[in-house]
């Protein structure tokens, strides 16, 4: 099967030979090594690039298990293009399997020589464009790219998008939305039949792969049950905001647990480092400062959301409302939640101050545009209610309604645009610039 990554393949093209390290990173099984070793290859082949001039090293295979000394690793690559008439592209996969080892060539010091320091002396060959790959606890971090300072450059690769998803559902197109909703874009579930299959292996990749990963970077050692409660909560309160405080209160009224806000708010930041979860912060529209007492948390595949939570919340409000947050950041859009205040005054004629809330403020290119998730609006109270916030604004940038009702896109006397989510994900949001 093949699955179409146009957004990650271009921005691949785009930084090619550009003099940087290409450090393709995300979610663990979310498509990394399938955009370079297969889509991109096949690229640079299109393009006239030898076969040849093509060097593939894959990490975690036994055979290659002399390259993970970084110094024979060092030492193979450059025997391969040791031709200097020729431009090499070199790709690396699983760079984490690479062994940090002693300096052999200074004893008297305690120096280590990791994979870093191997693809800083590889990127100094003319004559290579070099591309790496990495799927654990070393990688899956937002720190990676810090560590090559600015001689890297880091291409975040994320679970399907709808729109790729659609394309490569092998069912009724008509279906491809439901079992979106359910089991979310991990690659691999769209070759798996039966929904037992899909559930198991989103399940076990939470459990034993991702937790595992978090667990041995960060070396917790104490019992990591707090860490799975955590999850259980964000998970149970996608779209809904919230605070550490909030959730220790929680864990304390609700589960009798006494949890510092401040661990809470450690193993969150743990959980965002590794793509597996997502923060947006709150936005004064008016004001046009943040507000930083609540966030919103939001999981960045929702299949594996639905599994940690056994597939008992599958509301499709709150999820269409992650759907579109995961699409928003994808298209490289900065996005917060929306905050309007306003005065106004009550029936006793006392003066208060309100604010109301806009799902998304989504900002790219000087462009802005106001989102608001809604199952429905075709009951006027709830068209009302859902349209408050945005009626509240008085700038020009456009304001978007999305609905899981299938409409005909159309604009109201106000100006503001009513859009179905299906219409929205496959067409729309390409035009949104």
């Amino acid at each position: 099967m093949i699955i179409e990554r146009k957004l990650y393949l271009n921005r691949l093209i785009s930084k090619k030979d550009n003099g940087f390290i290409k450090i393709i990173t995300g979610l663990r099984r979310c498509g990394k090594s399938y955009l370079l070793f297969n889509l991109y290859k096949d690229w640079l082949i299109s393009t006239g690039i030898k076969e040849d001039c093509i060097i593939e090293l894959r990490l975690d295979e036994d055979t290659n298990i002399k390259y993970r000394n970084p110094i024979e690793l060092g030492k193979y690559i450059r025997e391969k293009v040791c031709d200097k008439q020729k431009h090499f592209y070199v790709f690396l996969d699983e760079i984490q399997k690479v062994a940090e080892i002693q300096n052999p060539y200074i004893a008297d010091y305690e120096e280590k020589i990791t994979f870093v320091d191997v693809l800083l002396g590889l990127r100094s060959e003319s004559n290579i464009d070099l591309y790496v790959t990495g799927s654990n606890s070393k990688m899956l971090s937002s720190e990676v790219v810090t560590e090559f300072k600015d001689r890297g450059t880091e291409i975040k690769v994320n679970p399907l998008c709808f729109n790729e998803f659609y394309n490569a559902f092998p069912g009724d197109k008509s279906h491809a939305w439901k079992e979106f909703v359910r089991y979310g874009g991990m690659p691999a579930t769209l070759s798996m039949v039966s929904a037992e299959e899909k559930s198991i292996y989103l399940k076990n990749l939470f459990d034993k792969t991702y937790i595992t990963d978090v667990v041995e970077r960060h070396k917790i050692n104490n019992d990591i049950s707090y860490l799975e409660d955590i999850l259980n909560v964000t998970a149970s309160s996608i779209g809904s905001l919230t605070n550490a405080t909030r959730l220790s209160n929680t864990f304390k009224s609700v589960n009798g647990l006494s949890i510092k806000s401040s661990t809470i708010t450690t193993y969150i930041n743990y959980f965002i480092d590794a793509f597996i979860m997502k923060k947006s912060e709150r936005f004064d529209v008016k004001g046009k400062q943040y507000i930083g007492t609540q966030q919103k948390y939001y999981y960045s595949d929702i299949g594996l959301r639905n599994a940690r939570l056994n597939f008992r919340q599958v509301e499709e409000s709150h999820i269409m409302e992650n759907i579109i947050y995961n699409e928003l950041e994808v298209r490289n859009f900065n996005v917060d939640i929306g905050v309007v205040k306003y005065n106004h005054t009550d029936n006793t004629g006392k003066k208060l101050r309100s604010q109301l809330e806009i799902d998304f403020v989504a900002n790219r290119n000087d462009n802005t545009y106001y989102i608001q998730s809604a199952l429905t609006v075709a009951d006027p109270d709830k068209q009302i209610q859902e349209t408050r916030s945005l009626n509240r604004i008085s700038d020009s940038f456009k304001k978007i309604v999305v609905v899981r009702d299938d409409i005909i896109p159309s604009y109201d006397d106000k100006g503001i645009y009513y859009i179905g989510i299906e219409e929205f994900l496959l067409h729309y949001i390409d035009t949104m610039e």
